[in-house]
């Protein structure tokens, strides 16, 4: 028997998919970190709410502050590395916290290392995530994006997304926001021929 297409097991602190495990963040975890956080053409669409990591140390130093701030996150919040199953390599990271400025909106968010781009593996993290929230009773979850981030819009519709429209709520800018509702999950999105005429 083959295991379904989305399957999800929570392990402790660990979420585990077919491909990857999200587990806690180390300071041992800087250098591959680094490749990710500092990379520009991932840190561009971060900033303000994270600036780009320069280094390996200054990489330790977010990474210490995340593993120490991780106890005051409440359940289902929290960081995860991105860790392949075969091989044992962070290739990105994960969130789920909470949206400024009221801290009423929990957003999910992704990000990979460019070199793990193009294989599906956010929207995978993405998924397995949104599971964690929605079985911890978490009724939405959301997911904002730059306008000209054409990636990250893409990986929230792959992670079963909706686009609702722009707001300048977030972090003081102008962003696209997608939502995610427990009955969206694991819906398959229709491909153009099948929509029904309008």
């Amino acid at each position: 028997m083959t295991e379904p297409e989305h399957r999800v097991v929570v392990e402790g602190s660990r979420i585990i998919t077919p491909r990857l495990v999200l587990r806690p963040w180390t300071v041992d975890d800087a250098e591959a970190a680094l490749r990710v956080y500092g990379a520009e053409n991932v840190a561009q669409w971060l900033a303000p709410a994270m600036e780009r990591v320069a280094d390996t140390a200054a990489m330790r130093t977010v990474l210490e502050h995340w593993v120490t701030s991780a106890g005051a996150l409440e359940t289902p919040t929290g960081r995860w590395a991105i860790e392949l199953r075969d091989g044992g390599s962070v290739v990105g990271g994960v969130v789920l916290l909470p949206l400024p400025p009221d801290r009423r909106d929990l957003e999910i968010g992704w990000q990979l290392a460019p070199d793990a781009w193009g294989q599906g593996l956010a929207a995978e993290a993405g998924h397995a995530v949104a599971h964690y929230a929605f079985e911890s009773g978490v009724e939405e979850l959301f997911a904002v994006v730059r306008p000209r981030n054409e990636r990250g819009a893409a990986t929230a519709r792959r992670v079963g997304m909706e686009w609702v429209g722009e707001t300048d709520k977030y972090y003081g800018l102008r962003l696209q926001v997608f939502r995610l509702r427990p009955g969206d999950l694991d819906v398959p999105a229709l491909r153009p021929e099948q929509r029904p005429a309008v």
